[in-house]
Parts: C-alpha cells; structure tokens; sequence
C-alpha cells in the first residue's frame, strides 16, 4: 500500500509542477508579447515624431492610433481623454453645468433647437430658433457647435451673455444668463393617458433613474383609478446596469434574480438580484419597445418578459448585451472596456453581433439562425437569444412619407413653428388638445413657396436604376421615351404630396409648435395622440382576457427571422448638442 501510496503522491506533484509551469510559461509568453509590442509601438511612435516631415501633434497621433486599435474589438471600448471627461459624465449622470439648452447648426451660425424648462435658457426666455450672433462680445458667425457648447458650458454661478436674432424681432436682443448644475431627468414625462391607464416614459438610464421611475409610479398609484401601465422604452439607448436592476426591482418580489454578468475574470461575474421591497406586483404593464431600445432598455423589458410580468408590444430591440467598466488611466484619462455579457432570468443573452470573431473585411456577423436558442419564461413561454427582446405582440414601424422626411431634415417644420410662435404668444389649448386648423395648414403651404425641399420618391429612384440598367444592356434607346414619360407622370403627382400626406405632416408640425410653449412634455403628449403601438398598449390593458393569455399561454413561438430588420429613423440629420 506504502509503495501504491508514494506513487500516487509522486503522480499529484508530477501533475501540479506540470499544470504551474503551464501557467507560468502562458503567463510569461503574453506578457512578453505585451512586453515585446509596448516597446515596438514605443519606438516607432518617438521616431515618427522625431523624423517626420511635418510637424506631428503627439496627443492627435496616439489618440487616432488609440481609437483605431480599440475599434477592432467592439464599438462599446472606448478611450475617453481627459479633455472628454465632463461629457463622459454627462452620459452617466445626465448632470453638467451650462445653461440648459440644445443647439444646432443652422448654415453659419448656431441655433437654440430646443431650451429644456425649468432652467437658465428657459428663464431667460431663449427660444427654440433663436440665432446666437455674438458670445460675451465673440463674434459667433462661423462657429460650429462644438465651438459654441465649451462657451456656454461652465461652471455654475457664473454668467454669460448672449446676442441673438429672434424671428419677428427688427433688432438683435441680449441676454445675460446665469448657468446652472443641469441635471436631466431620465423620466421627463408621466401621467394618465386614458381613465384607467396611466403612461411612464424613460429616455435613459442614468443616475436615480431608478428613484424617477418610482416617483412616477407612486404620484400614478394616488390617482383611484389607474389600474394598469404602459412604461415606454422606446428609443431609450440604455446606461447604468444598477438603474436597470432597480427598475425591473419596482415590479417583482425581493430576491429574484433580475440579471447575471459573465465574462472572463471570473471574479467579476455576478448576479443582480432584486434587492428591495416592491412596490407594485399586480398591476398589468405593457412595455413599448423599438430598435432603439438597448442595453438597459432591454434588461427592463427582456426581465420584466422573461418573469412574465409584463406585456413587450412593438419592434425587436437593438440587441446590445455587453457591460462595460471604466478603468482609470495615466494623466487623468480613463478606459471604458466591455468586461462582460449580461444574461436576463430565462438565461438568454440579447447580444446581436458576435464581435469575437471578425471577417477578413473587418465586419462582424449577427448571431446565425442556426445557433439562435430556445429557453423559457417563468410561465414556460417560449422566448429566442441571438439578437435583441422579440416583442410579445409585434408592431411594424410607421412608414414616414419622403415629402415628411424632407420637410423635417431641411428644417422647414422647424422653421414654420419659430414663425407660428412668434405670431402667437400664447396657445390657448394643452398640447394634447392642440390641433392646426385647416387655414393654418394652408398658412404653412403657403410659407413652402419659393423654399427647397425636393425631394426622391421610390417610383423616381425606381426609375433611374431601370435607365441605369437600360444603359448596361443597351437598350436605352428604345424604352428612354417611355422611361421620362413616367417620370413627368411622378413629378406631376408630387405637386399634390402636400395634400396627399396632410394627416403625418400636420402631426409633425403638432409636436414642433406644442414644444415651442410646452416645452418637452408637450413635444412628447402632443405625439402620444396618433401612437399607434401606444393605442395597441391600451388595447391590450383593457381587454384582461388578452393580457392574461399572452402571459401565460405556452405556446412554441415561431424563430425569428432577423434579415432585413430596418431601424425607425426619421431626423438623422439633425446635429444636437445639450449645453
């Protein structure tokens, strides 16, 4: 037995000095690779700086190679320099000192698109349109709106003075403004939207957002009727984990688990569970969701689907399941790195694109069909990984006219609402009430003459690739008559588009003249009227038989088809910036 004894002890040794060398060796090679590439890209960083034949900025150079090197990984690993810190901290807390007001360009000078209530620009009574023409005596004319934010961002408590141009206004007027800590809120709008039915909206996942989201439930459950909630996610690209966590904590009983975090330092991996007492377990929810729902957004709405306490109405989210961690860096400089992928309680994760393997062109892939697997909600429904949250009732996405989209990006709707509001000092309705009568659409047509908004429809697109395939197959000549004959046909017909499509251009210019006095919550209450997912919500809220069917019936989904799945984006040419 001694002998047997010794010979096995001497196997445990052989294998555990085996197994440490292992590790050693692997340790010691990647860190001489690491080793190995500092010192190359060390090297040759001091003497392109050194030799290059013009002058090099240092801090522009490693920045591109930075920025380069992290986007072969995912879009979500970023290098944030010191210089970027304060905006890093906006898009976490929502919080920055300024005077509170979006801007964009508008051809040589910046414009106020939209003051938010309740702070320094809207006390000031800046107004959405109004022209910036000089900053503290700085001429602002050729300025971007990069240039323009570091003005009137700073510190609170200090001023700054503004000249504007205001529409209906013979002289420029000057503003002195004193700026403020702006903290955003995540939840800008909530109320009761139908008698029994109350409306949460929640653009982001920042700071207390959790709290926000409480406090509007808790002001809905005072009213003795609401009995049932629809909580809008749409558009809500995501943000803090915790948010999320506490949120979905609102809806169900302390400790269930609400979402897990894997990745590869094991340490790290986690499971967040509900942590608090709920305050509200019975209450029938539908969440609305879009392609622009991520990350956060679909922790909520997945969890809340996975634990079949909520209804999931509209479009498949964006499909982002990767969590990401700041690590500070040198000199004040940080790295946020994704360290790992989160999995909602049914044990799915909604990431769409597998960034861990790249094509030789340097895409990457979404999930395959193939691999895309089945797993099953607390009630045993069916429910699909690869690729976003798959709504329960599915909702195709409007369909916005070209006439619509040309008005909105050259900025003409935008600009008949400056008018309206300049004329109109006051609007006599709530924005929920507010409706353009039909002498003020025919106003509007009216202030479109002489301004330019062509626009491509499909049929002329259509046509233009027939003549350019005419042209490869050498048959021009023979159909190029009946090619331009249809195009007369098609521009003849565009002329009556502003008829044609009144009903979606009349919303459009709705939202834009309601936010002029409303601000915010009248943008949005003023667009909740023609909510066609909004109404499917109600539908289902108000018909119980319905609501318990889709949360309890185990029925085997079809898969999901994900090709082709197009975003809903309307003013992408909009550039923005909040100050």
């Amino acid at each position: 037995m001694k002998p047997f004894l010794k010979k096995f002890k001497l196997l445990i040794v052989t294998l555990l000095i085996g197994t440490y060398a292992f590790i050693s060796y692997s340790f010691v090679d990647n860190y001489f690779e690491v080793s190995k590439n500092l010192d190359i890209f060390a090297t040759l960083f001091r003497e392109l700086n050194i030799y290059y034949v013009d002058e090099t900025n240092p801090g522009d150079l490693m920045k591109v190679g930075i920025d380069d090197m992290l986007s072969s990984l995912d879009p979500y690993t970023n290098y944030i320099p010191e210089s970027e810190i304060e905006d890093y901290r906006y898009m976490t807390t929502g919080q920055y000192g300024g005077i509170g007001a979006l801007i964009r360009q508008d051809s040589d000078y910046v414009i106020i698109s939209e003051p938010y209530e309740g702070y320094p620009a809207q006390k000031a009574d800046l107004r959405a349109g109004d022209k910036i023409l000089k900053i503290n005596d700085t001429d602002a004319k050729g300025k971007k709106t990069d240039d323009i934010s570091k003005f009137l961002k700073g510190q609170a408590s200090t001023s700054i003075k503004l000249l504007i141009e205001r529409y209906g206004e013979k002289k420029p007027i000057e503003k002195n403004i004193n700026r403020e800590e702006i903290k955003i809120k995540s939840v800008p709008y909530f109320g009761m939207i139908a008698p029994s039915i109350g409306y949460i909206k929640l653009t982001g996942f920042t700071e207390n957002a959790g709290a926000e989201v409480k406090e509007a439930l808790l002001n809905l459950k005072k009213n003795t009727e609401f009995k049932s909630l629809i909580f809008d996610l749409r558009g809500n690209p995501g943000g803090l984990l915790n948010e999320a966590v506490d949120i979905v904590n609102l809806f169900v009983e302390k400790g269930t688990a609400i979402v897990s975090t894997r990745g590869k330092v094991k340490d790290w991996d986690k499971v967040h569970k509900a942590a608090n007492n709920p305050v509200d377990l019975a209450t029938p929810i539908t969440v609305l969701i879009d392609r622009g729902s991520a990350s956060a957004s679909e922790i909520v709405s997945g969890a809340l689907q996975d634990l079949d306490r909520a209804v999931v109405i509209g479009q498949r989210s964006y499909g982002k399941g990767l969590v990401q961690q700041t690590r500070p860096l040198s000199y004040n400089a940080q790295l946020k790195v994704t360290v790992a992928k989160y999995y909602i309680p049914s044990g799915r994760c909604i990431q769409a694109l597998d960034y861990s393997h790249h094509n030789e062109d340097g895409s990457v892939d979404k999930v395959p069909d193939s691999l895309i697997s089945a797993f099953k909600t607390k009630n045993g429904r069916i429910v699909y990984d690869g690729g976003g949250v798959s709504p329960d009732v599915v909702i195709e996405p409007q369909k916005y006219s070209s006439i619509l989209l040309s008005l909105v990006t050259k900025n003409l709707v935008f600009d008949y609402a400056t008018k309206y509001r300049a004329l109109n000092p006051t609007l006599p309705v709530t924005a929920k009430k507010f409706k353009l009568t039909k002498e003020e659409y025919t106003d509007f047509v009216t202030f479109l003459n002489g301004k330019e908004y062509d626009y491509t429809t499909k049929t002329e697109q259509t046509l233009e690739d027939l003549k350019k395939d005419a042209k490869t197959d050498k048959n021009l000549d023979v159909i190029l008559a009946d090619i331009d004959a249809l195009k007369n046909k098609v521009m003849h017909h565009k002329k009556d588009d502003l008829v044609k499509y009144e009903p979606e251009i009349k919303q459009f210019l709705e939202e834009e003249i309601a936010s002029r006095y409303y601000f915010q919550n009248g943008r949005l209450e003023s667009s909740l009227k023609e909510d066609l997912e909004l109404k499917e919500a109600e539908t289902v809220l108000n018909d119980k038989l319905r609501y318990d069917k889709l949360i309890t019936t185990i029925v085997k989904a079809e898969k999901p088809f994900y090709n082709g799945d197009k975003a809903r984006a309307l003013n992408s040419s909009k550039s923005e910036t909040g100050n």
